[in-house]
């Protein structure tokens, strides 16, 4: 049995998480599904925005569905949605993010180190008014998500672009010694490694170049943005954040959208996508995962949401991928 702790979230987020468990419950698949408060819902409901019971379904669980968080009433507020991400992740030790990006002339993902450097080091603000925050890495959180890095390349197109700062920074440095050590033991991988701006450069001008790109935190979370404009923005892009076992965190890349929320347009491409990685990572369900991510295009297609040009509604789409997904059950 899979077992799924899905996390709605705010805005549009029960929305589209709401299509992806109707995808998996129609799917040849076991799967129990529990619904725990995240985000702004929570902070509103209990103060926080990660309680400690939903932290507890999830270490259970096997997979995390998270739809997304953010509510503009609770911008600046002492206690905000984003905090509780932050923490979901520190707590499940999620430390390798994975950002696909596919489209005509790109098929690259990104691997970014998820739970270490600036977001998770030391910050504040002193007496004279001036601010902090601190990125630091161990060599230990670097040669883990490389090593996934160099795994996933190998089973790609076997080329690993690592991206750094070395000429300005030492956690750079640390980071380039440390992935050349690790690359030692995958001779069948070719290494690259690249500045984070030229990086950032050629992902705008020749995104076909790249496999693999393996980053930091905060150059990852940049960097995949970038990627993903070049294949058609965040409403489509999926992720997947793992550690060295269950359970992974599967989410769209987009943001809460409370502008949308309850008008039943939200696009859920970018969320059914990330069930796939779920389907692929998770449930190690290949094909399955195969089959949808081939229905959603086929949907973005020929049923596009409003944010595309087209008329669809949040459930018009949903129908046209489960139509598409009717023979999966053949699959097994």
């Amino acid at each position: 049995m899979l077992r799924v702790a899905c996390l709605p979230g705010d805005g549009i987020g029960p929305e589209v998480a709401a299509v992806a468990i109707d995808v998996l419950r129609a799917l040849p698949l076991d799967v129990e599904v529990e619904e725990h408060t995240f985000g702004g819902a929570a902070i509103l409901a209990d103060e926080t925005p990660l309680p400690e019971a939903t932290l507890a379904a999830c270490r259970e669980a096997d997979a995390v569905v998270l739809g997304a968080v953010g509510l503009p009433e609770l911008e600046g507020a002492p206690v905000r949605p984003e905090q509780g991400l932050i923490e979901l992740r520190r707590a499940l030790d999620v430390y390798a993010n994975l950002r696909p990006a596919t489209g005509p002339e790109i098929d690259l993902l990104i691997v970014r180190e998820l739970v270490g450097g600036l977001y998770y080091g030391a910050s504040g603000r002193r007496p004279d008014g001036s601010a902090f925050d601190t990125c630091e890495y161990t060599p230990r959180a670097i040669e883990r998500v490389a090593r996934r890095a160099f795994e996933l390349a190998g089973a790609r197109r076997g080329r690993l672009t690592s991206v750094d700062k070395v000429n300005v920074l030492e956690t750079s440095r640390l980071w380039r010694e440390t992935v050349v050590r690790v690359a030692t033991d995958y001779p069948g991988v070719e290494l690259e490694h690249m500045l984070v701006d030229t990086a950032g450069l050629n992902l705008v001008q020749t995104p076909g170049r790249f496999d693999v790109i393996l980053t930091e935190n905060t150059f990852g979370d940049i960097l995949s943005d970038v990627a993903a404009g070049t294949c058609g923005g965040l409403g489509l892009s999926a992720s997947a954040s793992l550690g060295d076992g269950p359970p992974g965190v599967f989410e769209p890349v987009h943001g809460s959208a409370p502008d949308i929320a309850g008008l039943g347009i939200a696009n859920p491409a970018a969320m059914l996508r990330s069930v796939a990685l779920l389907l692929r990572h998770a449930a190690e369900e290949p094909e399955l995962a195969t089959a949808l991510e081939q229905a959603v295009d086929g949907a973005l297609a020929e049923t596009p949401t409003v944010d595309l040009g087209g008329s669809a509604t949040t459930a018009e789409f949903a129908e046209s991928v489960l139509g598409r997904l009717g023979a999966a059950a053949s699959l097994r």
